[in-house]
């Protein structure tokens, strides 16, 4: 039976929990991931555990977050003044924004903390700094490179 290899177009099933249990992200319900082993399109812990699997094969699957999302970057947490933020909107921990870099690249932030006259925001990706489990099947290899 062929394994996939890099190079190969693979489609998974997957459910993803954090190491209380919760699940961040499932593709139950949703058509199988699609994506190109060793390509780089998903996270390389995750990535590097498809060679090798034939289809119909199960993985549980244990990522450090280096080799997820990387470490929470505490550079990444900035206060800004609360005169900075959309004047339209009731600004609220959780709330998702996006800013605009110098050289126009966007960047996606989460309000983690509301005072009075400045707001705590979060660059970093939600799941940095957390080890993240996987239970994956290889559904299909599509594509053998």
């Amino acid at each position: 039976m062929a394994e996939a290899k890099s190079g190969d177009t693979v489609r998974i099933h997957y459910t993803g929990t954090l190491n209380n249990g919760s699940t961040f992200d499932s593709s139950q319900g949703r058509d199988p991931l699609e994506f190109t082993v060793g390509a780089g399109q998903i996270i390389p812990g995750l990535d590097r555990e498809i060679e090798g699997m034939s289809v119909g094969d199960t993985r549980q699957v244990k990522v450090a977050s280096e080799e997820a999302y990387g470490a929470h970057d505490p550079q990444k947490v900035q206060v800004v003044p609360s005169s900075a933020m959309p004047q339209d909107a009731e600004i609220q921990p959780g709330m998702q924004l996006q800013a605009r870099t110098p050289n126009g690249d966007t960047v996606p932030l989460v309000v983690t903390k509301v005072e009075e006259d400045q707001v705590t925001v979060d660059a970093n990706h939600p799941l940095a700094g957390e080890d993240l489990n996987f239970a994956i099947e290889l559904v299909e290899i599509v594509n053998a490179a």
